[in-house]
């Protein structure tokens, strides 16, 4: 068989692979990331040999993060990441450098390496957390523009670009070289490369790339279109490998230049199909180092590094969270989400194997324990609204961790009766808030976005800032003086446990709440919201009874039948509907 034959085989098996291993874990209600990774660990080299050479995958593969990358800029803009600005600098250079102090100290308390640099090395290979499965999994759950979702992926970004000093930082405390160039040399030398590439990306992102984009739209093609964006993308990632970064930060930065012109929203549909297929393939190749053997034979060692891990990530990202004044529920979240060991460590692990700084036993025992902090990361942040949920049932230590949560000040309520309370100030949330104010009734809102906050400001609404369904913000909305609350957040489960205590502060409060699927308008309503609101059966009503106008059928009833489909939370017409 020839090579070029060869690979186009592999290329057909991994594929077919990781979408079998996908439609498997979807059908039993996991995330198709699971399916990827196992897909990987079945057809690669240590399970089956389906796939013996993988490096042609895995080139492939990196295309896939930079593909990855690329989406999260194009979506993730500059006015966002301002956003979260201080937690991202100030709170990812706490975050490694907790960990990395926190491992040098055990790892040389008890006897774990040989010398401090070794200490070190392993604090930073553990402080690096995955962006592409992080990202991957906010996807899934369409929680990437959550307040949570965007702390986590600015610590992510600063940890990659943190990747690039390592790599450099790690040639220059070899223990056995003494000819590496003094550690400040090499700081200096990372430090000129990232400060010139940046002012390069700032010049090309503000003046010249825009240009570019315009011109190529102008043609209306859409293959020069796609291709563009592809040379864009691939081209600034190179550029970042050859200056010693990680490519992520390249693809990224490419993400963000076109984020700030008008043609982004097309670019990132161009791109939504490649960065899911070469995306695929980089979770798959991910599987393919897992060893079974090596899990097997060292599997007390494993599970202990990762819980060890994954339990100790969690508590040092929790209180840094919450020192820069987030709620205690994003801090969860938040640590719950990048609690694994980044893949992105294999490669800073190579280099660190080629310096003397991590034996060959360990180096396996770091691919197994890296392999599985992967596979339990959609677990680990599926579980975390119920461990808050947890917290919150426990008075004494709620109480305690409340203590721990700053409140942002409410702004212009004093003394506010009468009033109505919504929950987000979101595309729904505006609307229904612009209707009360047009009819002269008192609002007040909760929202925990700095962005909508600054709204609310400019139009000198009365809010608290927080997380709705948070005791200590519920404490300032004044819900027992309050007409009605109107439920509008994009989180269901925020949703539910907004509404069951607001239900406990104020039992006799009209509350109405959105439903975000047809399961929750039952369960909304036995919660004790007096009215549920799905927004696709109202846009559906909304479409038919135009229709039925237009098509002559409208008579004086059918405003009372519309009214009757909503008072039965639209039980006749949403049969086999999900």
């Amino acid at each position: 068989m020839s090579a070029e034959l060869g690979f186009t085989v592999d290329l057909m098996t991994v594929l077919g692979a990781a979408a079998v291993g996908g439609y498997t874990v979807s059908r039993l209600g996991q995330p198709v990331l699971l399916g990827y990774l196992g897909s990987g660990l079945i057809i690669g080299p240590l399970g089956l040999k389906l796939i013996n050479d993988i490096g042609n995958i895995q080139e492939l593969a990196e295309i896939g993060v930079a593909f990855l990358l690329f989406a999260l800029g194009v979506q993730f803009s500059l006015e966002e990441l301002n956003r979260v600005r201080s937690v991202a600098l100030k709170g990812s250079l706490l975050q490694i450098g907790l960990t990395a102090g926190l491992v040098a100290a055990l790892a040389g308390l008890f006897g774990w390496v040989g010398n401090l640099p070794q200490g070190i090395f392993w604090g930073a290979l553990l402080s690096l957390s995955s962006t592409a499965v992080v990202l991957k999994t906010l996807t899934e759950r369409g929680e990437i523009n959550t307040r949570y979702g965007q702390i986590m992926l600015a610590i992510l970004i600063m940890q990659d670009l943190a990747l690039g000093l390592m790599l450099a930082i790690v040639p220059a405390i070899d223990p056995t070289e003494a000819s590496a160039n003094p550690l400040w040399w090499v700081l200096g030398l990372v430090l000129v490369k990232v400060t010139g590439f940046l002012v390069g990306a700032i010049v090309a992102g503000r003046w010249i790339i825009p240009v570019i984009i315009r011109q190529i739209a102008l043609t209306e093609s859409s293959e020069l279109f796609l291709l563009t964006l592809i040379a864009l993308c691939l081209g600034v990632a190179l550029i970042t490998a050859q200056l010693g970064l990680s490519i992520e930060i390249g693809a990224f930065v490419a993400g963000l230049m076109i984020a700030e012109i008008d043609y982004a929203d097309q670019a990132l549909a161009k791109v939504l199909p490649l960065r899911d297929t070469f995306a695929s393939l980089f979770f798959v190749s991910i599987g393919m180092l897992i060893d079974p053997g090596v899990l097997i034979d060292n599997f007390g060692a494993i599970l202990g590094m990762v819980s060890l891990v994954m339990l100790g990530k969690a508590l040092i990202v929790f209180p840094i969270v919450l020192l820069f004044g987030y709620s205690l529920k994003t801090a969860v979240l938040t640590g719950c989400g990048i609690n694994q060991i980044g893949e992105f460590s294999f490669v800073l692990a190579v280099v660190g194997l080629e310096s003397n700084l991590i034996s060959q036993e360990a180096y396996l025992l770091l691919l197994g324990t890296t392999a599985i902090t992967l596979v339990l990361t959609p677990f680990s942040f599926g579980l975390a609204p119920a461990f808050y949920d947890w917290i919150c049932k426990q008075p004494q230590l709620y109480k305690l961790l409340s203590k721990l949560e700053i409140a942002q000040p409410a702004v212009g309520h004093d003394g506010i009766t009468d009033h109505v309370v919504v929950a987000g100030y979101g595309r729904v949330g505006h609307v229904i808030v612009n209707l009360l104010r047009q009819t002269g009734f008192p609002v007040l809102v909760l929202e925990n976005s700095e962005a909508a906050v600054q709204a609310l400001r400019r139009e000198k609404i009365p809010f608290v800032m927080g997380d709705a369904d948070s005791e200590l913000i519920l404490a300032k909305a004044s819900l027992n003086k309050a007409k009605a609350l109107v439920i509008a957040l994009p989180d269901p489960a925020s949703t539910r446990l907004l509404l069951k205590r607001s239900r406990a502060i104020a039992p006799h409060l009209d509350i109405i709440a959105r439903a975000h699927t047809t399961q929750e308008l039952d369960q909304l309503g036995q919660l004790g919201a007096q009215e549920v609101v799905q927004p696709e059966f109202e846009a559906a009503l909304a479409l038919s009874t135009h229709l039925l106008a237009t098509l002559g059928a409208i008579d004086d009833n059918l405003e009372s039948t519309m009214n009757k489909i909503r008072m039965d939370h639209y039980r006749s017409v949403r049969r086999n509907v999900v």
